[in-house]
């Protein structure tokens, strides 16, 4: 006898769509159902839950995990129960059939009190089209629930059922795939050409986010380590062409030892920096790989033997072991793709966090608005962090795999924005995948099999706008003694001004590789603060609230020794328009001050206190008193003795700029710490 299933399942909550006063509700609860597919041990393919929630395979046809199939095709009746979040009045039921459409015999809607209305008999007979619409007479029908019957044996084949929606309305509610806004029906993608792709397999690009440097894996060529169908990483540069011409790609070359060795070696990621590569697997010093994720570090003598990334519980149940990810721009988070007991069928998208000690949290589920019961992979996540693209066999689409994008809504990496496809002019019928951006954000690399060399290529694309990540700013610069100007090796942070101890980023700096580099969104103002032992930090403040567009800035940072006679000027100390009151964000500077003193118990300083000549001598001169008593009380509730401060205020007396503008005057306004004894 075949299995009834009985379950009450409830998905998501009150699927609408609002159009000219049309609203459409998508079942979100399984009442009942005569039997379920099988799918994987863990998953829920093929199960009556696949049929909630919007579609996820039409308005295209075709066998979808991501549908509920009964057990056996070809069988007796079968029939599924679904519910819906709310009542509503009903003018028209959808049934999404995606599979061998025509077997839907029966439909009957069940109003509030559980009393059943048919409004729909019909004998099996195949259709070209998949979603069935059902128009009903507006007898005042208010309905909660629908059963679906279906000849499962008149309609030779599997049956399957994607979507149950009702609609207030007899307009025809569309089935289509959600494409993002503005999508130009033609983009042209531009083959990288010869110097890049071969006519052997070049997939997973990783852009640099300066854009320069191109990072791919290639198959199927002579120039692999090992044999030439193992995967090898190889690496093209940006060239410049000369005056008025567009710059081109140098030719590829293979990245080499210790990162390729004779296995299948391939890159996923790289560091805001350019420093890092993450890379796929696990490097054993004896040349083997396992499953894991591995980084190496670019040094002055070449890239270091790639090291663990270790993880907590992060097997993989897939057989064939398939695993890709991408690395947040701070470095904090990865997104990887892969499948678990908890997958809800081939690979999902998990997060994963990085702790204190440098190893990472067990990968957590991102839940259902991004997941199907089909494949997401090769996740890439924007320079904005906020942002994220991934390739999707369960989502509706164009091909075999669609790419889409996502935005994250909130910090639990949990929470998304509905995917938006990219559109027919990006995706192909074939699987369309590996989708990088650099931080300038205008164009974006892929793969594809379309119009390659041999087998896929690496193509570039210019992004269209509400494609495109939130705009940042590529921050760079040396970290410098401030009287010798030599490099510091050095810790670089970055906070939002005004929230203390609210890190953004952190990188460090490395004289060997020339400069520190760190990713910024804009619409804010940071602090960036340098600090090595023996100096004391250098900050600016680095405002980027008013900025728009993408931004690359060169700001050098210069340490100050800690040394008798050594002045330190401190323009983030800011008091209130003509008062002596701290303004937000000063006591921040203010602790490092503390922490140099606690650190030097010996140490004595003298606090100087300056203004503008805006005003009155005298108010100016009294505003600069108070402005460096208050800082002197403020050592002191810290615990740093009284003894050990020594104030003076020199009011206007003493500019280091003119006053001609506010900008200039801004630099008069400062307080000053002298190191007199240590």
């Amino acid at each position: 006898m075949r299995p009834l299933v009985y379950v009450l399942i409830f998905l998501g909550g009150f699927f609408s769509l609002r159009s000219h006063a049309q609203t459409v509700q998508w079942a979100s609860q399984v009442i009942g159902a005569s039997s379920e597919g099988k799918g994987d041990s863990y998953g829920q393919q093929f199960k009556a839950v696949q049929a909630l929630g919007k579609p996820n395979k039409l308005p295209d046809l075709g066998y979808s995990p991501c549908a509920w199939s009964p057990l056996y095709p070809d069988g007796a009746e079968e029939w599924l129960h679904v519910g819906f979040e709310k009542a509503m009045p009903v003018r028209q039921v959808i049934v999404g059939e995606n599979v061998n459409p025509g077997a839907v015999v029966r439909v009957v809607v069940y109003d509030e009190r559980g009393t059943e209305h048919v409004v729909y008999t019909a004998s099996p007979q195949a259709r070209p089209e998949g979603t069935l619409r059902i128009m009903v007479k507006d007898t005042g029908l208010v309905g909660n629930a629908v059963k679906i019957t279906l000849a499962t044996a008149a309609i030779k084949g599997p049956n399957q059922i994607d979507a149950v929606g009702l609609s207030d309305s007899p307009k025809p509610v569309p089935v289509e795939v959600a494409v993002s806004k503005g999508t130009p029906k033609e983009i042209q993608k531009e083959n990288l050409g010869k110097t890049v792709n071969s006519a052997g397999q070049e997939v997973a690009p990783v852009i640099a986010p300066d854009g320069k440097t191109l990072y791919f894996t290639r198959a199927g060529h002579k120039g692999n380590t090992g044999q030439p169908e193992k995967q090898d990483i190889w690496v093209s540069t940006l060239q410049s062409a000369g005056p008025g011409q567009p710059p081109t790609w140098s030719e590829a070359v293979n990245i080499g030892s210790p990162i390729n060795n004779v296995g299948d070696n391939a890159i996923s990621g790289i560091s805001s920096d350019g420093r890092i590569l993450y890379l796929i697997n696990v490097y054993r010093p004896d040349g083997g790989l396992f499953y894991g994720l591995s980084k190496s570090q670019k040094t002055k003598a070449g890239w270091s033997f790639p090291i663990e990334c270790k993880m907590a519980d992060n097997r993989n149940y897939h057989k064939d072991d398939k695993l890709e990810f991408s690395v947040s721009p701070d470095g904090k988070v990865i997104v990887l793709a892969m499948q678990k007991k908890d997958s809800m069928g081939d690979r999902d998208l998990y997060v994963s966090f990085l702790n204190e000690d440098q190893t990472w949290s067990a990968p957590k589920h991102m839940g259902r608005v991004i997941n199907s019961a089909d494949s997401e992979a090769s996740p890439f996540i924007a320079a904005d962090g906020r942002t994220l693209y991934f390739s999707s066999e369960g989502h509706p689409g164009f091909g075999n795999g669609d790419i889409f994008v996502t935005r994250r809504l909130d910090d639990s990496w949990q929470v998304w924005s509905e995917p938006e496809n990219l559109g027919p002019a990006i995706n192909t019928p074939k699987w369309d995948g590996y989708f990088t951006i650099p931080a300038s954000g205008e164009y974006a690399y892929l793969s594809s099999g379309s119009n390659s060399l041999g087998m896929e290529d690496i193509f570039r694309l210019k992004l269209f706008p509400s494609i495109k990540p939130d705009p940042v700013a590529i921050v760079s610069g040396q970290v410098l003694d401030a009287q010798s100007k030599k490099p510091v090796p050095s810790d670089v942070v970055s906070g939002l001004f005004g929230e203390k101890d609210k890190e953004i980023s952190r990188v460090e700096y490395d004289p060997e590789t020339g400069e520190y580099k760190m990713i910024l969104p804009t619409q804010k103002t940071y602090n960036l603060t340098a600090s090595k032992e023996g100096y004391f930090p250098a900050t600016e403040v680095l405002d980027l609230s008013r900025d728009k567009r993408f931004r690359d800035i060169r700001r050098n940072l210069y340490l100050i020794p800690i040394q008798p006679g050594q002045k330190i000027v401190m323009r983030e100390v800011l008091f209130e328009q003509g008062k002596a009151d701290l303004q937000p964000g000063a006591d921040g500077e203010l602790d490092k001050v503390v922490r140099m003193l606690t650190q030097y118990p010996g140490m004595e300083l003298l606090v100087e206190g300056h203004t503008d000549n805006q005003g009155e001598w005298e108010p100016n001169m009294k505003l600069s008193e108070d402005r460096v008593e208050t800082v002197k009380c403020y050592l002191e509730e810290k615990g740093i003795a009284y003894t050990r401060v020594q104030t003076k205020a020199w009011g206007p007396s003493k500019p280091i700029a003119s006053n001609e503008t506010e900008e200039k005057r801004k630099q008069n306004r400062r307080v000053e710490f002298t190191i007199l004894k240590m």
